[in-house]
């Protein structure tokens, strides 16, 4: 398998070291509008060949469909923030090969009933153009990380082989991880973060279809495993809620995050003063969007590996009924960030993502999923993936609850 890699910041670092390991790949082009930071990433890699690296402006379809063409690559997995989206999967269509990301299109919420209401949601510029890349005979998996992604594939499996009835299911991600030498670092992406935690969340009910709340509703007191322990969590806008009702059977879908209280603060107070605004302002002649300007203010997640303690927890909570008898779930991965370090030389989150997508590949690659149009991974077999998790040095959990 060709690949395009459009962006190499934590996650896709983390998916170029993983890929490494696996012959199957016979190149995975390195592209990032920083070349220097792909050339850096290459070398930690070591295998110009396999690996080359080039520069690419993602907001540029034509650049993105050239480089695609120049190197035959079968695949563009995108992994930039999602405001380059849909450049990207149109270019994907364009050029007529597959594609994959692990965050779907952006939404909008609506114009003025925000938190009742759904606006433009979560990939629906995508699976609005689903016949086209059905009739085109090419795949566009969309939300193949680890949430949405593996969380995912949980959901599917739930429904297969562990439930006679799905009353309710959502995500609950937590974690204990500290950056050290820092009063605030967050461990992933903060335009992404930005985006899910301040945007209306997004619940889903049988009766109802899709709604909105306020941000950070429904509080609730969600004890992890492996002894992350009881943390508080709320409602965050996120993938699965919009993903998980066209493939699984359920009457509730929810995603709840385990934020904190410093960092709700954070979020509320840059959404007060408008440093959450992604669109560009005029400052003293220059345009520039305020929501770039906290991410340079912060410190790149990709370099934090050495400052973090800890482990971060994502899974799948499940309630429903099994012959008759009520019965709740939680099926999870849990990443130790020394480990994550040790095998990988990158942190714990942005790993924890990336392995998802390249076990994504290899089963695209040996035709184990197979799929044409806008697919998220509910549509695949689950156990065929959740089979290579150990594999990839990702085990996965179940805890009877």
């Amino acid at each position: 398998m060709k690949v395009l890699l459009v962006g190499v910041g934590g996650v896709g670092e983390s998916i170029a070291v993983i890929a490494k390991e696996r012959p199957w790949i016979t190149k995975m082009v390195l592209a990032d509008y920083n070349l220097k930071r792909a050339r850096e990433v290459q070398k930690k890699i070591g295998d110009k060949k396999r690996f080359p690296a080039e520069f690419i402006d993602a907001g540029q379809k034509k650049m993105i469909q050239e480089l695609a063409k120049k190197h035959k690559v079968d695949l563009i997995m995108n992994a930039v923030d999602p405001v380059f989206n849909e450049k990207i999967f149109d270019a994907a269509y364009a050029v007529g090969c597959n594609y994959m990301d692990m965050a779907m299109t952006l939404s909008k919420p609506h114009p003025t009933n925000p938190y009742k209401q759904c606006g433009v949601k979560l990939g629906d510029y995508q699976f609005e153009r689903a016949e086209k890349w059905e009739k085109k005979g090419r795949l566009a998996l969309v939300g193949m990380g680890v949430e949405p992604g593996m969380a995912d594939v949980f959901a599917r499996y739930a429904q297969d082989h562990l439930f006679d009835e799905i009353e309710e299911m959502g995500v609950r991600d937590g974690a204990n991880l500290e950056v050290r030498g820092y009063d605030f670092a967050p461990n992933f992406s903060i335009w992404t973060t930005i985006e899910e935690c301040l945007n209306p969340p997004v619940v889903w009910e049988k009766d109802k279809g899709w709604f909105t709340t306020e941000p950070f509703s429904e509080p609730e007191t969600f004890e992890f495993p492996e002894g992350i322990g009881k943390i508080e969590v709320v409602n965050v806008e996120h993938e699965e809620v919009l993903l998980v009702p066209r493939w699984v059977k359920t009457h509730r879908v929810t995603f709840k995050y385990g934020l904190g209280d410093q960092f709700i603060g954070v979020l509320k107070t840059l959404h007060m003063l408008g440093l959450d605004n992604k669109e560009k302002i005029n400052v003293k002649g220059v345009k520039v969007a305020p929501r770039d300007v906290v991410a340079a203010c912060l410190p790149d997640p990709a370099y934090l590996g050495d400052r973090m303690f800890g482990k971060t927890c994502a899974g799948m909570w499940v309630k429903g009924k099994k012959d008759g008898k009520p019965k709740q779930v939680y099926i999870y991965q849990v990443a130790d960030n020394e480990e994550s370090m040790k095998r990988w030389g990158c942190q714990a989150v942005v790993t924890q993502t990336a392995f998802n997508a390249v076990i994504a590949m290899d089963l695209l690659e040996h035709g184990v999923w197979k799929g044409v149009g806008v697919l998220g991974p509910e549509a695949f077999n689950p156990i065929p993936f959740m089979d290579k998790m150990a594999d990839y040095g990702f085990p996965y959990g179940i805890k009877n609850m």
